[in-house]
C-alpha cells in the first residue's frame, strides 16, 4: 500500500493525541484511600523478629525490630496503585507478570531480584491458573497477610487478594490468555485476582557483602542485608517487563545502569535521571552531621518537623531537607502509596500538565494508609541507627585483597587525611584548629573508622564537583512541584550556581548552560561507607564496570576499575558514556489500546509482533546511537511553541525517512541535521556525559594514589 507524506503526518498526530491521553488517564475521583474500612490500628507492626539471621545476625530492641519488619513487608496500600497501573499503563507495567514463578531460576540474571528463600518455582499453577513460587520452607511464621500481604517468593514484592476479583470478573478470567495474548492481557478493563505491592525493601534488600550468596539464585536468610541499596536491580525489566525490544522506552530502560532507580520517572520532571539505589548507613553518625534547615507550610504537618530543625540527608542532592518522617514517608509515596492524592497532583507518564504538590495534610485527612505509615517510621528509623557498614576485613578472604605492607597503609591514610577528609569524614576537627594536621593526627587512629560515616553531609555547588548534572537538575522538590512539602524553605530558596560546561553531541563542542535556582544545582558528599562494596561509583553508577557478582571477587573486581578511573580520569569512557540507543527503534503503541474509531481507521499502518497477531503502532524511526537524553530529556514545560516547531521538524524528519527508504547512515544525518538541534533547545538537561567529574586526587603521584586506594579499601 502506498504511504503518503499527509497520511504518515495524521498518524503521528494522532499518535501524539493518544500518548497525551495516556499520560493523563485518571479514574479515581475520590481522595479516600481504599483501606476497605479499616483504621490505622488494623495495621499493626510486627513485634516478632522474623528477620533475625538477615543484616548479619544483629541483635535488635523490640522497637528495631518493628521498624526492620515494616521496612521489609510494609507496602502501605501501594499494591493499588501498582493494580491500577497494570490496566491504566497501556502495556507498559504489569507486577503479576513480573513475579511470574517460572522465571525464578533467571530473575537474578535478568532483574537483578532477590528470591526468598525457603520458596521454589511453582511446580503446578494455582486456583486461578497463576504462576506463584510455591513454598519449601516458607516465609518466617507469624506475618499476618490482612496488614502485610503474602510473600511472592521475591524480597519486598508481596501479593494481596484482589477485593474486586468476584462475580463475573471471576467468570471472564481466563489465565491462559493472560500469559498469552497481550491484548487480552492490556485491556483496562481486565480484573485479576491479585494486586501486587511493593515495600521499600524491594528496592533496598540485597546480599550482605560479608555473608555473599554461594549461589544468587538461592540465597539464604543470613545472606541478605536490609537496607544496603540493591545494587543489582534493573529497574526497567523490573517495573516495565512488559516493554517491548525495538521501542525507545525499551532502549531507554535498557541503557540506565543496573542497581539505579529513576525515581522521577514517576512523578517525571522531564529528566532521565537513573541515580544509585542508596544504602542507609550510620543513621546516628548522620544525626550529628545535620544540617540546619527552615522549613514552612505544609511541611510543618509532618510529624516532628519545626521552623528550624538539623536534617540528615540520603539523596544525593540533598532535596530531602524535611527530616527522617518526611524523607521515610515521601518514600512511600513515590512507590505508589495514596496514589488517589498523588495521581491527581501530576502527570504519571508524561508529565504533560503542571505538577501540584502532594498536599500532606490532605493525606491525614483522607488516608489511613498515611496514617499508618506515620505511626511505623519511628521505628523505621530506631532500626537504622543500628545499622552499621560493612568492613572488608570481615569477608570471607577480605584480608587478603588489602596490603599487608603498614607503611604503605599509612601512606594512604595521610593521603586520605590531606586529600579528602575535609569532604569525606563525619569527624571534622574543632573550631580554630588546623583541618590537615588534625585529620592527619586522627586518621591513623584506630577508632577513626567507628561512627563515621565519610561524608560531611554538605551541599557542593555541581560546577564544584563536575560529575554529571542530572541529578542536580531534578525539580520535583522545588516550590510549587510535586514534592514541594518534602524539601526546606533552605533548599527551595538555593540559588543558581551558574554555568557548567556541556558537550554538544550534534556540534562535538563544549557550551556553555546555566543551571536555574530555587533548589537544583548542588549535590551533598557521598558517603564512602563500605565503598569497597558498591562499586560501580558516582550517583549513577556509571563509574567501573558492573560485574553482577556479589561475590567478594565480584566485589572488588568492580571496586579496582572504579577506583583507578575515578583517580585516573583518563581511563574513563568520557563522550562514549552518552547513554545511546542500541539498535534502530520506534515509539511503540499496542494498537489495542488506541481508542475507537482511531484503533479502525489506522489499521493499515499497524506492524504484527514478533508473536505474529499483536499488532503495534511503530511511530519511527529513531536511528541507532541517538542519545538517549535528547528525546528523554524534552522539557515538557518549554514554551509551546518550541515544542510545536519540534513535533513539526520530528515529523517531517521522520515521514522522509519512511518514504525515501533511507539507510542507517542517511536516516542518522536526518536526524542529526534536522531534528537533534530542535531537541537540543528543548533539551531539559544538556549534560550527557555520564561519567564525569570528581576528579580530585587525579593529580597525585601515581604511589599516592595507590595508597590511598588501599585505604579506602577499608572503609
Amino acid at each position: 500500500m502506498k504511504i503518503t507524506r499527509l497520511q504518515i503526518a495524521a498518524v503521528l498526530s494522532a499518535a501524539t493525541i493518544i500518548s497525551f491521553t495516556a499520560g493523563c488517564k485518571t479514574n479515581e475521583t475520590s481522595l479516600a484511600d481504599r483501606a476497605e474500612g479499616r483504621r490505622p490500628e488494623d495495621f499493626p507492626e510486627l513485634a516478632i523478629d522474623v528477620f533475625q539471621p538477615m543484616d548479619g545476625g544483629i541483635k535488635l530492641s523490640p522497637e528495631e525490630i518493628k521498624g526492620r519488619n515494616t521496612w521489609n513487608l510494609w507496602c502501605a496500600g501501594d499494591e493499588q496503585f501498582w493494580e491500577r497501573m497494570s490496566r491504566e499503563s497501556y502495556g507498559l507495567i504489569d507486577l503479576l507478570k513480573t513475579i511470574d514463578s517460572r522465571n525464578r531460576g533467571t530473575r537474578f540474571a535478568t532483574a537483578g531480584l532477590i528470591n526468598e528463600p525457603g520458596f521454589r518455582s511453582a511446580t503446578k499453577p494455582d486456583q486461578y491458573g497463576l504462576y506463584i513460587d510455591e513454598p519449601v520452607e516458607g516465609e518466617p511464621a507469624g506475618i499476618d497477610p490482612k496488614v502485610y500481604g503474602h510473600p511472592t517468593g521475591i524480597m519486598g514484592f508481596r501479593l494481596f487478594e484482589n477485593p474486586d476479583f468476584k462475580g463475573d470478573v471471576v467468570k471472564n478470567w481466563d489465565a491462559q490468555k493472560y500469559y498469552n495474548d497481550q491484548d487480552y492481557a492490556i485491556n483496562p478493563k481486565l480484573i485479576r485476582p491479585y494486586k501486587v505491592g511493593v515495600s521499600c525493601g524491594g528496592c533496598h534488600i540485597a546480599f550482605n557483602p560479608c555473608n555473599p550468596p554461594s549461589d544468587p539464585v538461592n540465597p539464604k536468610w543470613e545472606n541478605l542485608a536490609s537496607a544496603i541499596g540493591n545494587q543489582y536491580i534493573r529497574e526497567g525489566a523490573t517495573f516495565a517487563s512488559l516493554v517491548k525490544p525495538g521501542g525507545f522506552f525499551w532502549e531507554m530502560l535498557k541503557t540506565q545502569p543496573p542497581g539505579t532507580s529513576d525515581t522521577s520517572r514517576i512523578a517525571t520532571d522531564h529528566i532521565s535521571n537513573p541515580n544509585t539505589i542508596n544504602p542507609i548507613f550510620e543513621l546516628g553518625a548522620r544525626m550529628k552531621m545535620a544540617e540546619p534547615e527552615d522549613i514552612a507550610g505544609d511541611s510543618l504537618n509532618l510529624p516532628g518537623v519545626t521552623a528550624h530543625m538539623n536534617v540528615p540527608h540520603v539523596l544525593k542532592d540533598g532535596a530531602d531537607s524535611v527530616g527522617v518522617p518526611g524523607a521515610t514517608l515521601r518514600v512511600y509515596i513515590n512507590i505508589g502509596s495514596y496514589s488517589q492524592h498523588w495521581l491527581q497532583q501530576h502527570n504519571a507518564l508524561l508529565g504533560l500538565t503542571p505538577q501540584k504538590p502532594f498536599s500532606v495534610k490532605t493525606a491525614q485527612e483522607n488516608s489511613v494508609y498515611w496514617l499508618a505509615s506515620q505511626t511505623k517510621f519511628p521505628n523505621i528509623a530506631n532500626f537504622f541507627m543500628h545499622l552499621k557498614s560493612f568492613r572488608l576485613e570481615d569477608a570471607p578472604g577480605g584480608k587478603d585483597y588489602i596490603t599487608k605492607d603498614d607503611a604503605v597503609m599509612t601512606h594512604g591514610k595521610i593521603v586520605f587525611a590531606e586529600n579528602c577528609a575535609k569532604c569525606h569524614s563525619s569527624k571534622q576537627p574543632p573550631a580554630g584548629v588546623g583541618a590537615n594536621e588534625w585529620f592527619r593526627a586522627e586518621v591513623v587512629k584506630a577508632d577513626f573508622r567507628d561512627d563515621n560515616f565519610f561524608s560531611d553531609d554538605h551541599r557542593y555547588p555541581v560546577t564544584k564537583i563536575g560529575s554529571n548534572a542530572a541529578r542536580a537538575l531534578g525539580t520535583n522538590a522545588k516550590r510549587g512541584h510535586i514534592w514541594d512539602a518534602f524539601s526546606s524553605e533552605t533548599y527551595k530558596n538555593l540559588p543558581s550556581v551558574g554555568d557548567i560546561d556541556v558537550w554538544n553531541p550534534i556540534t562535538g563542542a563544549t557550551e556553555k548552560y546555566t543551571m536555574p535556582g530555587g533548589g537544583p544545582g548542588y549535590y551533598r558528599t557521598a558517603s564512602l561507607i563500605s565503598c569497597w562494596s558498591s562499586a560501580p561509583f558516582l550517583h549513577n553508577n556509571a563509574l567501573g564496570k558492573f560485574t553482577g557478582d556479589p561475590s567478594v571477587a565480584g566485589r572488588m573486581e568492580a571496586f579496582n576499575d572504579a577506583a583507578t578511573k575515578l583517580l585516573w580520569p583518563e581511563k574513563r569512557l568520557g563522550t562514549n558514556s552518552i547513554f545511546r540507543t542500541t539498535q534502530e527503534a520506534n515509539i511503540q503503541i499496542q494498537a489495542a489500546v488506541i481508542p475507537e474509531p482511531l484503533r479502525t481507521l489506522m489499521k493499515p499502518f499497524y506492524d504484527k509482533n514478533v508473536d505474529g497477531k499483536t499488532e503495534f503502532l511503530h511511530i519511527g524511526p529513531i536511528p541507532e546511537g541517538t542519545p538517549i537524553g535528547l528525546l528523554a530529556n524534552v522539557d515538557g514545560d518549554a514554551d509551546p511553541k518550541d515544542l510545536v516547531a519540534l513535533c513539526v521538524k520530528v515529523k517531517v524528519a521522520l515521514a522522509k525517512i519512511k518514504l525515501q527508504n533511507l539507510d542507517t547512515a542517511a536516516a542518522n544525518e536526518v536526524m542529526r541535521s534536522e531534528v537533534a538541534p530542535a531537541l537540543w533547545m528543548v533539551c531539559k538537561c544538556r549534560d550527557l556525559v555520564e561519567d564525569r567529574g570528581h576528579e580530585f586526587g587525579s593529580e597525585l603521584p601515581d604511589a599516592d594514589k595507590l595508597a590511598l586506594i588501599e585505604y579506602l579499601k577499608t572503609l
